[in-house]
């Protein structure tokens, strides 16, 4: 198969960007979107060229390293699956394909396809946690937890960070993303504890590192690769309210 691929290229956040054209050609429909960029680097370093800078790391669908913006949509045309999954059979023979990175001001380009998503870290940091002394693994049913509950969790655990939902919000929301990680700990008796001083500090540093507001497009679980629904958001906000109030 055969691709022309325009890729945004970018010194750094201070510096601008442009779109350049690569020919891509003899790619096997079984690569995926990733492996076809390793073969594109591999020919420009071969040719004493600059190789193009992106995020990678498990290959799997599971770290939520790989950030591409592919002709228009997070991760690619195809639903539930991130850029890593997504193989280059998903696209037409002598395609244009056009690459950019995640576009949000909370997301600073470091290079190229790169961007700098430490301020989901501080997110998380600020309560995106339980604070308990750890020891020995305690046996699976010493806490009970109805099965309804279990999987309620479960479905908002599985956000693995990688922004897509803030990429593909207009406003450049982390809602999804922070909602996400409030839902999962709000379902279990061990996040309840600290339920109230979570939700607060984790939506006040969503502010501070100026992610927008949601303003109901869907557009994040369109395009969240975990398929993760926006019922998570409205959890979010009676947790919020539910803190503000009591």
């Amino acid at each position: 198969m055969n691709f022309t691929l325009k890729v945004w290229r970018q010194k750094n956040k201070n510096s601008e960007g442009k779109l350049v054209a690569y020919p891509v050609n003899d790619v096997s429909p079984d690569m995926s979107f990733l492996e076809m960029f390793d073969y594109l680097n591999e020919d420009l370093i071969n040719k004493g060229e600059e190789p193009i800078a992106f995020d990678s790391d498990c290959r799997e669908g599971i770290c939520g390293m790989c950030s591409m913006w592919i002709n228009g949509r997070a991760h690619g045309p195809v639903p539930g699956v991130t850029t890593c999954q997504l193989h280059v059979r998903s696209f037409k023979d002598g395609d244009t394909i056009v690459v950019e990175p995640w576009r949000a001001k909370a997301f600073p380009v470091i290079k190229d396809l790169v961007v700098d998503r430490s301020s989901f870290d501080k997110v998380i940091a600020a309560g995106g946690f339980v604070s308990i002394n750890t020891g020995g693994a305690k046996d699976g049913n010493d806490i009970l937890i109805s099965k309804d509950d279990a999987a309620e969790a479960f479905s908002a655990s599985i956000c693995i960070g990688c922004g897509a939902c803030v990429a593909a919000c207009k406003n450049s929301s982390a809602m999804l993303f922070v909602a996400s990680k409030i839902s999962h700990f709000a379902m279990l008796p061990q996040g309840k504890v600290e339920a109230k001083n979570r939700v607060q500090n984790m939506v006040a540093k969503m502010d501070e590192e100026g992610f927008g507001d949601c303003s109901n497009t869907y557009a994040c679980e369109a395009q969240c690769p975990k398929n993760i629904s926006v019922e998570k958001i409205a959890k979010m906000n009676r947790e919020y309210l539910s803190a503000k109030l009591i």
